[in-house]
């Protein structure tokens, strides 16, 4: 049956809102327009809000199987969707690890059974992601990898990566990396800094993430690969990426909402809620994450999304896991921290979040036109609300945003044409 969101503002290719109505059917978008006449289509209300293209996230935890205490595929695609997500990039930290042809078709059988939107997952670099023996990468695309990562450690031999990154140029796939040189960590929980000095925690060097990143651009120029950055976070790594770029290597790079929203100095206390990996570093380092997204150096938003239990966050740094959550809070946090204070365009915010994700993998998604997914989101740019942890559909409640006041919220998720979420009346 076709169905029809009809009274909708729509931003076209000059960044200006115009209202349209959609109709779609069959899982796509049939038409776009001010006058769509279908008889006995189902009709959705749009009440003039904003529609943007569902947003795509590359980088996301949803640590089914082998740690649903966290999260579950369910619980995780579900807050995904509220977040305004409809396609996302799940790591491969699992246990098992998608690293055979046996374990991704368990986690293929498990996405079918539970997600609620799109997830795409990754392959492993390595098996059990332990950086030593590489898997397979032909036959862990042909069985729906959408690219491969060890994401969670660094791999620390450089022979390894590069001959991964030959396999993957072979088989045109992205490698994607957790840049972290393990001998410079020094068991730090937090950026080594002014801050953790003064709340006496052992620090974590810029040098630490940088130093990978510069190794693998030069394997990626040897290797032909393609490559991409995670969670980029220092000055010195965004320098890097931007060297590469410019010298033609063919690498892109993400950055998370919350080191572009907080440095060092914001932590308040040893509160493992603040912990994250990378870690949240200098002030210039942020300034210079901003200048990388206006330049083109940075090329997406993900959100890292890393639930742990509260029983798991609740003792201080030290003992703590890295991560926080992130799907139901980046679109309004960064609206309003960033469109409402003119830094930003809300075209721009919307297309680091949606179609240039996408293209950095080759997705058909994040788009909105005729003959695309009917993966769209409602936002109601003047909603105004606390953010309020015990309300996240995710497990997870390790968020420093808790108490947040943000703007421009998703009030409406459809994906492939369903609705997926909806805000309670």
């Amino acid at each position: 049956m076709t169905k029809v969101l009809q009274n909708v503002q729509m931003l076209n290719e000059q960044g200006e809102l115009q209202t349209v109505n959609i109709a779609m059917a069959e899982g796509k978008i049939t038409a776009i327009g001010q006058n769509i006449d279908v008889a006995d289509a189902e009709i959705i209300e749009g009440n003039g809000l904003v529609i943007a293209p569902g947003f795509v996230d590359v980088h996301t935890h949803l640590r089914e199987p082998g740690f649903e205490h966290k999260e579950t595929i369910a619980t995780g695609s579900a807050s995904a969707a509220k977040g305004g997500f409809t396609t996302i990039c799940a790591m491969p930290n699992t246990k098992p690890v998608p690293d055979s042809v046996e374990n991704m078709q368990l986690i293929n059988g498990l996405i079918k059974e539970s997600a609620v939107i799109r997830v795409l997952p990754y392959g492993s670099l390595t098996r059990d992601i332990s950086g030593e023996v590489r898997t397979n990468i032909e036959e862990l695309k042909a069985h729906g990898a959408v690219a491969f990562s060890d994401d969670g450690v660094g791999i620390q031999l450089a022979s390894t990566m590069y001959e991964q990154m030959k396999d993957a140029a072979q088989h045109d796939v992205v490698v994607v990396a957790h840049c972290e040189d393990n001998s410079l960590i020094y068991d730090g929980v937090m950026h080594e800094g002014k801050r953790n000095q003064e709340l006496g925690l052992p620090g974590i060097p810029s040098i630490c993430e940088s130093v990978q990143i510069a190794r693998d651009v030069l394997l990626a120029e040897a290797a032909g690969a393609r490559y991409h950055v995670c969670h980029v976070s220092t000055k010195e790594s965004v320098r890097a990426v931007r060297d590469a770029k410019a010298a033609g290597i063919r690498v892109t790079a993400e950055v998370c909402p919350h080191h572009l929203l907080l440095e060092e100095m914001d932590i308040p206390s040893d509160d493992a809620n603040w912990k994250m990996n990378p870690p949240l570093r200098g002030a210039d380092d942020k300034d210079s994450l901003h200048a990388a997204m206006m330049d083109g150096t940075i090329d997406c938003i993900a959100t890292d999304h890393a639930p742990h239990t509260v029983e798991e966050k609740c003792c201080g740094m030290v003992g703590a896991p890295f991560g926080i959550v992130g799907f139901e809070t980046a679109f309004p946090l960064l609206y309003t921290q960033f469109v409402e204070t003119g830094k930003w365009t809300l075209k721009q915010l919307i297309d680091w979040m949606s179609v240039k994700a996408a293209q950095i993998f080759d997705l058909p998604y994040g788009t909105l036109e005729v003959g695309a997914s009917a993966d769209m989101i409602l936002i109601d740019l003047n909603k105004e609300q606390t953010i309020d942890a015990e309300g996240f559909v995710s497990k997870g409640r390790n968020t420093p945003f808790n108490g947040w006041v943000a703007k421009g919220w998703p009030v409406l998720t459809i994906f492939e044409g369903n609705i997926v979420y909806q805000e309670a009346e």
